[in-house]
């Protein structure tokens, strides 16, 4: 695989995300390391060692290991998963203004009065 893929906007992810994306275990995806199914880097962040792994390879990887539906079903809760935190985030940022707004209310009140 050429390096474009390394360089490619969300072509690439750590090791760690590889399995809570795609439903796989750590010890999965390092096998597949040693096997030589993955390409990988080894990076670091403050300190702490990761590996990069190619997204196209751990799908392909996924699919080999759980099956295609299992890729698909894990893909769909994951989404989920992603937009209810967005939801729970906007819902918290919403509380937050609302309470804003009712303060700035009462000052306006007091300031026509």
């Amino acid at each position: 695989m050429s390096d474009s893929q390394w360089t490619k906007q969300g072509g690439t992810f750590s090791h760690k995300n590889a399995c809570k994306e795609f439903g796989l275990t750590e010890d999965e995806i390092i096998d597949a390391m040693k096997a030589g199914k993955l390409q990988y880097r080894q990076n670091y962040a403050h300190g702490n060692p990761y590996f990069r792994v190619l997204r196209k390879e751990v799908e392909a990887l996924a699919n080999e290991l759980h099956g295609n539906n299992a890729v698909e079903e894990q893909e769909v809760k994951f989404k989920l998963k992603k937009i209810n935190r967005e939801i729970n985030s906007l819902k918290r940022k919403l509380s937050a203004l609302e309470k804003q707004k009712v303060e700035l209310l009462e000052i306006q009140k007091h300031i026509k009065a």
